[in-house]
């Protein structure tokens, strides 16, 4: 059986990739907030039409950069969030490695926040690559 990382070890992954973006991605992220959680919640699944909470690895809450408008309060701050047991599961299905995982999934949740296609989600993600 694999190693199951911890919390800790799932944000301190999320962060390494943050930083790594390139300095115009990096700056626009950082009021954005990283959680790490083990399951969505009922009303994220609903929300999403889901209901197997083992289907939903992360998730990005707000409003994508190219959707707001001046008349946007600065309310809550958009939430990316990492859903541990789902992330564990995939990467023992997988095989897929730990660092690769969560470097995917926190690039495609954070590409929501700038309205990025999956072509340009795909080229943020090779940009960097261990």
């Amino acid at each position: 059986m694999l190693h199951e990382p911890s919390p800790a070890e799932f944000e301190a992954a999320a962060r390494a990739v943050l930083a790594r973006l390139p300095e115009m991605f990096a700056r626009e992220l950082s009021a954005v907030v990283l959680r790490i959680e083990e399951f969505a919640t009922d009303d994220q699944l609903e929300s999403l039409g889901i209901e197997d909470p083992w289907e939903l690895t992360g998730l990005y809450e707000g409003v994508a950069l190219t959707e707001r408008s001046q008349w946007d309060s600065d309310g809550l701050p958009p939430v990316i969030t990492l859903f541990r047991q789902p992330l564990i599961a995939e990467m023992q299905e997988t095989g897929v490695t730990f660092t690769a995982l969560v470097r995917h999934v926190v690039i495609h949740e954070a590409g929501h926040h700038f309205g990025l296609s999956d072509e340009d989600m795909h080229a943020l993600e090779e940009s960097v690559e261990d």
